[in-house]
């Protein structure tokens, strides 16, 4: 049986993970980092699109790396039009959306399509995108807000959260789509996330700043209480307190979890009660999503960089072991779940979506 070569692009904020599978080994899987300070220099995301492609080119000439034969090439989508959960083949179409972020979110993710795009030119192989940010499967009332013509996002670590769904119905000895689960990414970003039946149904807008604070963002607040610490600040000083700012980094004046739990570890009453509350809010949540699901929750799934900290998983248990069994995927399944989507295309398990050009839910007929 042929076996087929894939490269994995997935663009963060200071770095490109990058991975290459042969089938469903991993010959390797690294993160290349770019400098701040260089990335700073580019006024938008989109400018960095060349300095990345050839930091990412040095690297694979500096380490002797073979891409020659590339089957496929899978980069890590994000600010298209909202779509359907699938592998989808990267076009004209899907490049030049993301490139004006269509969708509406303005993440490093809507690099993962352009460099593959760059990558092809050079090696060949088929492109492909794979559970991007902007995954929609939400029920209609989960789209509803309290003001007419305004209403919520799907923005979430979906690559993670449905990699992580299908790993544990697989656990299970179940199908994915005849299962109930309520799945967290808990990371420098938070997303909890219903499932039903195979699709993530409601969930909180992690892109949109909505949800537990993170150790980069500020959560939901009263909207009270945001207009009034925010009245003076700038449009860019209130993204930042969404994205990077709120959080521990307001809290501490860093981000660095580890240095954070270690201060927990000392006792420090005020890191304790703050890493607490980041934990009660999760928890808080999770019971939000147990209701969407009506109480008939098969597991509760932890996974993301975080769960690393026991007492995480710990805190979730006690409190929330009463719905479903609680299990821990600790890390990410991204460069995986990313090299998985496009093997399943190439064997013929599953037929590769075309991006139809336009959002998955555009506003209610009446």
């Amino acid at each position: 049986m042929k076996k087929f070569k894939i490269f994995v692009i997935n663009p963060g904020s200071t770095s490109t993970k990058l991975a290459l599978f042969e089938d469903e080994t991993c010959l390797f899987k690294t993160n290349v980092f770019h400098d701040s300070s260089v990335l700073l220099k580019f006024p938008k995301i989109n400018d960095q699109l060349l300095y990345r492609l050839m930091v990412i080119m040095k690297f694979i000439d500096d380490n002797n790396i073979d891409l020659t034969g590339l089957d496929a090439i899978v980069g890590r989508g994000g600010s298209c039009y909202s779509v359907k959960s699938g592998t989808y083949v990267v076009d004209d179409r899907l490049i030049k959306d993301t490139r004006e972020a269509k969708g509406g979110l303005y993440h490093t993710s809507m690099l993962g399509v352009q460099l593959a795009q760059e990558i092809q030119k050079i090696y060949g192989g088929k492109m492909f995108m794979v559970d991007p940010p902007i995954v929609d499967e939400y029920c209609d009332l989960a789209r509803i807000t309290g003001l007419k013509g305004v209403y919520r996002k799907a923005v979430s670590h979906a690559l993670n959260l449905k990699a992580a769904a299908k790993h544990h119905a697989e656990v299970m000895g179940r199908p994915y789509e005849d299962c109930n689960f309520i799945v967290c990414h808990i990371d420098g970003g938070i997303s909890v996330t219903a499932h039903r039946k195979g699709e993530m149904i409601d969930g909180n807008d992690a892109g949109g700043g909505q949800g537990p604070f993170t150790p980069t963002r500020m959560g939901s607040m009263a909207v009270t209480d945001v207009i009034h610490y925010l009245q003076d600040k700038s449009h860019d000083e209130i993204l930042n307190l969404c994205t990077e700012a709120g959080g521990f980094s307001s809290h501490f004046g860093t981000s660095d979890s580890d240095k954070i739990h270690a201060r927990v570890e000392k006792g420090d009453p005020h890191a304790v009660r703050v890493w607490n509350a980041m934990i009660y809010q999760i928890i808080k949540y999770i019971g939000a999503m147990s209701t969407a699901l009506a109480g008939q929750v098969d597991a509760i799934i932890l996974t993301g960089g975080l769960l690393r900290f026991d007492d995480i998983e710990q805190k979730i248990k006690e409190s929330c072991e009463w719905i479903a069994p609680v299990t821990s995927y600790p890390g990410e399944f991204e460069q995986e779940a990313l090299a998985y989507g496009a093997l399943r295309v190439l064997r013929g398990q599953q037929k590769a979506k075309i991006y139809p050009g336009k959002p998955v839910w555009n506003g209610f007929e009446k």
